[in-house]
């Protein structure tokens, strides 16, 4: 395929491209809430008040109350950002190994199983595999178990996580457990 800088046909093949790996990006997303390799043919439905996609900056922003579901996970916030390494020749790339980031802000919260993530602000990074939450009293909640801090880091290869305190706030955290306990 040709080079054709400024074309029609050139932006709409951009502008595919980057709706195909925005949509990859989500499956990106909600597998790392899940744990789980991605699962071909799985719906994901995204609703915002607006679309941006921007080939040569190799980036797409949902903006304004967005809303991306899959099955039962669902991560809702202000501004969702995704970063995608360079497609050659237009190519439709749709694989995790596309996405570089994913950037979301302003009041982002992702269910997923039985566990809530909120915070100001997430970016997730495909190679490492790590969701960093930050933001005044990011918390994770698992049942009635919680962890909250100004920095929360997910490991999701290591299947482990820091919280880290900020300036005002120290870390806090709330465990019930199942046992009997000490008598």
């Amino acid at each position: 395929m040709s080079q054709c800088p400024g074309s029609l046909r050139c932006y709409i093949l951009s502008v595919l491209t980057a709706t195909v790996i925005i949509m990859a990006g989500f499956m990106v997303s909600f597998a790392f809430a899940e744990g789980e390799d991605l699962k071909e043919n799985k719906k994901v439905y995204i609703t915002a008040d607006k679309l941006i996609a921007d080939s040569g900056a190799k980036c797409a922003e949902f903006i304004g109350n967005v809303r991306a579901v899959q099955e039962d996970s669902v991560i809702t916030a202000d501004r969702l950002k995704i970063f995608y390494k360079k497609v050659e020749n237009n190519s439709l790339i749709s694989d995790e190994g596309s996405i570089e980031k994913i950037v979301s802000s302003g009041n982002v919260k992702i269910n997923f199983e039985d566990k809530v993530a909120v915070a100001q602000h997430a970016v997730y990074t495909s190679e490492t595999g790590v969701l960093v939450l930050t933001g005044p009293n990011s918390t994770v909640t698992s049942g009635t178990n919680f962890v909250s801090g100004e920095k929360i880091t997910i490991y999701r290869a290591e299947d482990r996580m820091t919280v880290e305190s900020g300036n005002k706030e120290r870390v806090e955290a709330l465990f019930y457990s199942k046992e009997k306990g000490i008598e």
